[in-house]
């Protein structure tokens, strides 16, 4: 069957300005075109497309889209299989992370009595979503310097003191970035941060500023407080700026 691209935005949900852009970098050209120009996809293309947007739900750039999916050696079922794992970890993930939702609210209601274990459960920061940004931005070195540094802690130390300072995070985020208070508690998040990787102060302000351009790292943060994503990046730039 043979779509135009109006049509294919229509049923994939993908904004035709995206299917342009996609033709464009060369990750998915329509197979045909009409005597006028018009793009034409065909039932493969329609594959590719779904391709695409099942590694972009698990957190893959275009660029490395287009570098798996263009491989000689590329395999579809495979690649559907993984995706199949992946959601159903994530979905898992979610439920743990919905289980402790219903936890924390009985227990702000007095009607349980929840341990600081339990506060925590479903978080895993133990996997990086984001790492072949990183790479992109700072260099193979850096990230896997920080993923060594990673291995020498304990994961569960890791997520305690990611939740921590959120949470005290969380409490200032309707006050001022700048204030005493909030700086005192961004620089307690930035030297963690350097504890376990290298994040001089553009690449924090750098990484505040990827809290908000990407809705992954906004969801995630947000999980603490509703706006802590924003609050976080204007007290991370600055940060940067107090440290030039």
């Amino acid at each position: 069957m043979l779509m135009k691209v109006k049509e294919v935005a229509d049923l994939s949900g993908v904004s035709v300005r995206t299917l342009h852009y996609y033709d464009e970098i060369g990750i998915l050209c329509p197979g045909e075109t009409t005597a006028k120009g018009y793009r034409i996809y065909t039932d493969e293309d329609l594959q590719v497309l779904q391709q695409i947007l099942f590694f972009k739900e698990m957190g893959f750039p275009l660029k490395k889209i287009h570098e798996i999916i263009h491989s000689a050696d590329f395999d579809r079922i495979e690649a559907m299989e993984m995706h199949r794992s992946a959601l159903l970890e994530k979905r898992s993930r979610l439920d743990r992370m919905l289980e402790t939702v219903e936890k924390t609210i009985k227990n702000a209601k007095g009607e349980g009595n929840m341990t600081n274990e339990e506060r925590f459960e479903g978080f895993d920061f133990s996997q990086n979503p984001y790492e072949e940004e990183a790479r992109e931005k700072y260099g193979d070195q850096a990230v896997d310097e920080s993923w060594q540094a990673i291995k020498k802690m304990d994961p569960e130390k890791i997520k305690e003191q990611t939740g921590i300072i959120y949470t005290k995070l969380a409490k200032l985020r309707k006050g001022d970035p700048s204030s005493p208070e909030a700086q005192e508690a961004i620089e307690e998040w930035y030297h963690f941060l350097n504890r376990i990787g290298h994040y001089p102060p553009e690449a924090f302000r750098g990484l505040g500023q990827l809290y908000v351009d990407d809705e992954r790292f906004t969801q995630n943060i947000d999980q603490y407080g509703e706006g802590l994503a924003a609050f976080m990046k204007e007290a991370m730039t600055s940060f940067a700026d107090r440290k030039k």
